[in-house]
């Protein structure tokens, strides 16, 4: 587990690298800037607690899209026409906030059900 000061250095690192990401965002062409900043928008509104998982993921698509419009590929060629669905298949296997809702749920059942001791 990391101690306050790591993880507020760790924070201020991710905090710089995302600032540098948006700069990049911005020399795209304009409609990866528009595609990029909406698949942003709906994963962040995916994202689990602080959100720091996000930004490498960002990071990764970005480099993605970059690669892709140097090669003078359309932004929906990469993304296909479902882009919830490709931003849906990139947030697999990251914590989402709705699994904490899930984890209490489930818990809160198991609790009051394991307490008085009825496996019904």
């Amino acid at each position: 587990m990391k101690t306050p000061w790591e993880y507020a250095r760790y924070a201020r690192q991710e905090k710089r690298r995302y600032k540098e990401m948006q700069s990049r965002v911005n020399t795209l062409p304009e409609n990866y800037q528009f595609v990029y900043h909406k698949i942003e928008h709906y994963m962040w509104m995916h994202a689990d607690g602080n959100g720091m998982q996000m930004v490498p993921l960002l990071a990764d698509l970005l480099d993605l899209f970059e690669t892709s419009a140097a090669e003078g590929k359309k932004v929906l060629d990469v993304t296909g026409e479902d882009v919830a669905a490709f931003c849906d298949e990139l947030l697999r296997g990251v914590r989402q906030w709705t699994e904490n809702w899930h984890d209490a749920l489930n818990r809160d059942i198991q609790k009051k059900l394991n307490k008085k001791g009825d496996p019904r």
